[in-house]
Parts: C-alpha cells; structure tokens; sequence
C-alpha cells in the first residue's frame, strides 16, 4: 500500500474530511479502488462511527465516488428530506433489501432501517418510521440458518454506543425486544469475525464485553437496563461495573 492510501484511509478512519479533501484535491481519483475495494466502499467498511461519517461520503460522491446501490445514499448521508422525497417517488424503497459489506452486524437482505440503525443516523431512522417502516423487519438468513436480525440488533452495542438513540427510537415504536436468533456473525470477513449463538438483543447488548468488540462496560449495561425495562423487568443493581478484576 503507498503513502497516499495510507494518508486517504487512516483519514477514513478518523472521519477527517478535510484531509480526504486535500488528498483528493491532490489529484487521487474518488472513483478508484485500494486493494481491490472501491475508496466508497473502503470508507463504508471502517470501524469508526460519527457524525462526520455523511460528509466524508457527500465529498467522495461528489468527487466521483460511486454506492454499490444508490438507493442508500439517503440513509447513509442521514438525510431526512432526500429520503422523504425518494420513498415518495418510490414506495416500495421501505421494502428494499440490500447487501453490504459490514464490519459489525451483518447487512445481508438488510432494509434501509438495518443501515440506518448500523451507522447510527437518528435523522432517517425517524423518518423511516414514520414513512411505515416495519422497526421488526428480518435480514437475511444465511446458509446456517444465521443472521435474519431486526434493526434492533444493530443499535445494542455500537461503536462508541453511537446507535443508543435510535435504539430507543425502535423501542418506542414497538420493535421487540425479545428476538431470539440462532446466531449472528459479528464482523464477518474481519480480524474479529465472531459467531454469537442463541443470540437476543438483550444477550447481543452483553456480548459487548468481548474484548474484540472494544464496548464501554458503562454503555453495555445501560443499553442492557433500557432492554430490560422493555420487556418490563427489573433491572438488578450493578455492584461490580466497571469490573474491579479488569482494572
């Protein structure tokens, strides 16, 4: 990898857009790929998580950078009056499924609410409920018999809990709480390509304490009370968080 891919991604990874800027105006090509991934593509698949993530992906757009499928780019740039105007052309987008590479929760047969959800956009998530979006729609399921979560799934311990808030927005419009799937694999093609078996929002909040997951302790179990309060079930206290072992 030269110097400029590894200038390009660690600004991905940051979410810098004035270093992707420089770097593009430098002369590298938005519609050109790095180790045989498009640089959209490269910058959907980082780890990180930030409200900084839309306008990364409108400079690379506009630049010639180009969606695997274009009817995301709404949800990705969290643009609430976009998505509106699109789902009003086209009805049948909050039926759409999709397939993305994911560096967490899978995205396979994933609905618009699945991305929405994953990279933690409260902007779309609300007007996608509102527009009818159905909070308990299934992804795909693979060949072992894994995956088919709810957007739900994606919200219970995210990067930096960034997707918390739209957790609640799921809650309050009716997802459940109580899914049980047979498994999910957790960052799959990855280094930290986990499979979590007998999987519920609740147990995929707690899975957050693996290490690979690098989740807050604090975060795990508030979004794991906010589960628990949605079942209606006491939420014990907490006498050991953060863990006196782990310090």
């Amino acid at each position: 990898m030269n110097a400029i891919h590894e200038r390009l991604l660690s600004a991905f990874e940051t979410h810098d857009v004035d270093e992707i800027r420089a770097v593009l105006d430098a002369g590298f090509d938005a519609a050109s790929s790095i180790d045989g991934v498009s640089v959209v593509n490269q910058l959907l698949e980082m780890y990180f998580r930030s409200d900084r993530f839309p306008a990364c992906l409108q400079l690379l757009l506009e630049r010639g950078g180009v969606l695997d499928d274009p009817s995301l780019a709404p949800v990705l740039l969290n643009d609430a009056g976009a998505l509106t105007a699109a789902v009003a052309a086209h009805p049948a987008l909050l039926r759409h499924r999709t397939q993305m590479r994911c560096t967490f929760t899978p995205l396979d047969g994933a609905t618009l609410l699945h991305v929405a959800a994953e990279y933690g956009h409260v902007a779309v998530t609300e007007r996608l409920l509102a527009l009818g979006a159905d909070p308990d729609a299934a992804a795909a399921v693979d060949a072992d018999g894994l995956n088919g979560q709810t957007p739900l799934f994606h919200t219970v311990n995210s990067n930096a809990n960034r997707s918390a808030p739209v957790m609640r927005l799921l809650l309050a419009a009716g997802a459940r709480a109580d899914v049980r799937l047979r498994g999910i694999t957790w960052g799959r093609g990855f280094d930290w390509e986990t499979v979590c078996y007998d999987v519920t929002p609740l147990s995929y909040a707690q899975l957050g304490l693996l290490p690979q997951m690098h989740r807050a302790e604090a975060d795990v179990y508030a979004n794991i009370a906010e589960l628990l309060a949605a079942q209606q079930r006491p939420a014990p206290r907490l006498a050991n968080v953060p863990n006196r072992y782990l310090q």
